[in-house]
């Protein structure tokens, strides 16, 4: 599959070129470890706490600083389409949606956690990707369990795991 995963940053990132291959590795094996059988596009921004925090207020009508935001353009259920994702005719891909992370608060989750801003980051864009594919922890306790059983799979099959 040709996923396109386009990476903008509206912060200042230390090691930005790291963080970046970081993001596209673990958002490509999320759609490879889904057997996305098309062409995927996403398109992720890296944010400071201010611009999450107004986009969660915005969106969610949450008025909080968040670590990240899934804004998928179609309706899936744990992996499934629910509606058929339409090609861009530019891209040749299916637009999955967009991520937002915010960088300051992974590297702060990072150190509350005890493990590396990479994990973190790592981790969320998992987290996210998992939601552009209609993966929901809030739904009932049973996706709860699937979707964080993935995330983990995912994670380790990078090598992020929470001693890194």
């Amino acid at each position: 599959m040709n996923h396109q995963i386009s990476i903008g940053f509206e912060t200042e990132v230390e090691d930005a070129k790291a963080v970046e291959e970081l993001i596209r590795t673990c958002a490509l094996r999320v759609l490879e470890s889904e057997n996305v059988p098309f062409d995927a596009a996403i398109d992720v921004t890296v944010v400071d706490a201010d611009e999450i925090r107004r986009l969660n207020a915005e969106h969610r009508d949450k008025d909080t600083v968040t670590d990240v935001l899934s804004f998928p353009m179609y309706e899936f259920y744990n992996g499934q389409p629910q509606e058929e994702p339409e090609t861009e005719p530019d891209s040749g891909c299916v637009m999955l949606g967009d991520m937002i992370l915010c960088y300051t608060r992974a590297v702060e989750q990072a150190a509350q956690f005890g493990h590396s801003p990479a994990r973190e980051c790592g981790y969320l864009t998992t987290h996210s990707v998992l939601h552009l594919l209609g993966y929901d922890h809030e739904r009932n306790d049973e996706d709860t369990r699937l979707m964080r059983g993935k995330e983990e799979d995912n994670l380790a099959f990078l090598g992020l795991t929470r001693e890194n």
